[in-house]
């Protein structure tokens, strides 16, 4: 499967329109992963994102033009009134904890929880441990967060949003398996399952909920760490 990182493909039809949503606690980089992905820019002095704000980018896989809606939120908890309207129609999700802060890698559990009392239930899910530049002040290990998505049949790569280690390549992965099990449910015909998807790739420009029925999701693992 071949896919093209950069590039804004402006002026061609929009085959897909695939909603991804961050997802942790306050301060662990996600607003800074966002711009990392969507405009290579990082800002050391980034304020805390209030409510919620998305950014789009345009890329090509597979021959196909997919739009990235990438979804950030406030990780305070006065803001989780947004749940339900902010989880809608989402197709992945990024679990962003800060490897440098143990407690918040143990938020990712009730984060999981929340994600999956809201979200489709086929959505693609990965587990994301920022800020790996700051080796020294480990407080997680790989081993923990490897074992906690395995457990969670979850992806997992550690990435920094500082030195864009691994960035492009998170975004990538995930969007390219939501493409894997969408490709794969247009070809195939989708099954009894396929109304959803073919609801919304009628629609073209609007978000695609997977449909149920992916047996092989168990292809997660903790490869491509930083």
């Amino acid at each position: 499967m071949s896919s093209s990182y950069g590039g804004e493909y402006i002026n061609q039809k929009i085959d897909y329109v695939f909603k991804v949503v961050l997802i942790g606690d306050s301060a662990v980089g996600k607003s800074q992963l966002l711009a990392r992905f969507a405009r290579n820019e990082f800002s050391l002095e980034s304020k805390a994102t209030i409510g919620v704000e998305f950014q789009t980018k345009t890329l090509r896989i597979d021959q196909k033009i997919v739009k990235a809606q990438i979804w950030d939120t406030a990780g305070q908890e006065r803001y989780r009134a947004v749940t339900s309207a902010y989880y809608r129609g989402a197709v992945g999700a990024m679990l962003v904890y800060d490897m440098s802060k143990r407690q918040s890698f143990d938020h990712m559990a009730r984060w999981l929880e929340e994600l999956r009392g809201h979200a489709d239930k086929n959505i693609v899910i990965m587990l994301i441990g920022n800020k790996c530049d700051l080796g020294t002040l480990r407080a997680v290990p790989v081993e923990d967060a490897q074992e906690f998505a395995e457990r969670e049949n979850l992806y997992f790569m550690e990435t920094s949003a500082l030195d864009a280690t691994n960035v492009e390549s998170a975004f990538m992965t995930i969007l390219t398996e939501i493409y894997r099990i969408v490709g794969k449910k247009t070809l195939g015909g989708g099954g009894g399952g396929g109304s959803n998807l073919d609801k919304s790739t009628s629609l073209k420009g609007t978000a695609i909920i997977v449909p149920g029925g992916e047996g092989d999701a168990n292809a997660r693992d903790g490869c491509c760490l930083g």
